[in-house]
């Protein structure tokens, strides 16, 4: 019976070893709503945050990605999916979470600010002044959904501006999301369309083409803004980095303004 008890406490010891091993390693997780166009610049802002807070003995924060439009996010958020973060292609949603209480109070801040190009997959086809808009060559002019993404709201608004979007109207087919607008571009299923800046700048990519980047005059400024939806210790140390001169040069290089 003694033998059976020292046994049993034994195993106890060991398991509890065994946990206490288990939570040294295991890192603590983030997770991050993230605008589809700025997914592979934070692909590389993750990796670099990944690397730099590996722990001696083998802990590393770990960053799960989850790309798509900012208006899906918004209404994911709305409805309580796990999100700890938010990195919006725009200021109103996040301002909207803001307003709604689901932001961390305080933490709001521009990121980087995009710009709006016309792009197509085809060599000197897209000319420095946009006029390929008005040859009207083409059957279909690719954007993202004004309703979901705000780059494709930009793309509504340069449009209008040009006075083109009514007889264009007809001819736009509809991603949705700016992924999936480029998408649509690089596999010639559109023969042209607006994309982000940083799509074409993607770093380890190649991307052949040509486009026009549009005036800024004609659109209004695309600023893209972050929120913490839940505070917590990583989730600072991620905004903090993400401000950082490492994490600006990034932003920058991948084609982006800085705030």
């Amino acid at each position: 019976m003694r033998k059976t008890k020292l046994k049993s406490l034994a195993c106890s010891f060991v398991f509890f070893g065994l946990l206490m091993s288990a939570s040294q390693t295991v890192a603590d997780e983030l997770k991050v709503a993230v605008a589809s166009n700025f997914y592979p610049t934070m692909k590389l802002i993750a990796k670099h945050f990944e690397l730099k807070t590996a722990g001696s003995s083998g802990q590393q924060h770990k960053v799960i990605l989850i790309p798509g439009s900012s208006g899906k996010h918004y209404a994911q958020i709305m409805n309580g999916a796990p999100f700890d973060m938010f990195f919006s292609a725009d200021t109103e949603h996040a301002k909207l979470l803001e307003q709604e209480g689901k932001v961390d109070s305080g933490t709001r801040f521009t990121y980087a600010k995009g710009k709006l190009i016309l792009w197509s997959s085809i060599d000197n086809y897209v000319d420095s002044k946009g006029e390929v808009l008005n040859k009207k060559d083409f059957r279909y002019l690719a954007i993202a959904n004004p309703k979901l993404a705000p780059y494709g709201k930009s793309a509504e608004e340069a449009l209008k501006s040009l006075k083109l979007w009514t007889n264009l109207k007809e001819r736009l087919v509809l991603g949705e999301n700016i992924a999936q607008t480029f998408q649509f571009i690089s596999t010639g299923n559109a023969k042209l369309g607006f994309v982000a800046y940083s799509q074409i700048m993607n770093p380890g990519l190649s991307i052949d083409g040509s486009f026009w980047e549009v005036p800024q005059s004609i659109y209004k400024p695309i600023e893209q803004q972050a929120v913490l939806l839940k505070d917590s210790d990583i989730g600072r140390e991620f905004l903090s980095f993400v401000k950082s001169d490492e994490s600006l040069s990034i932003i920058y290089e991948s084609g982006y303004g800085l705030p």
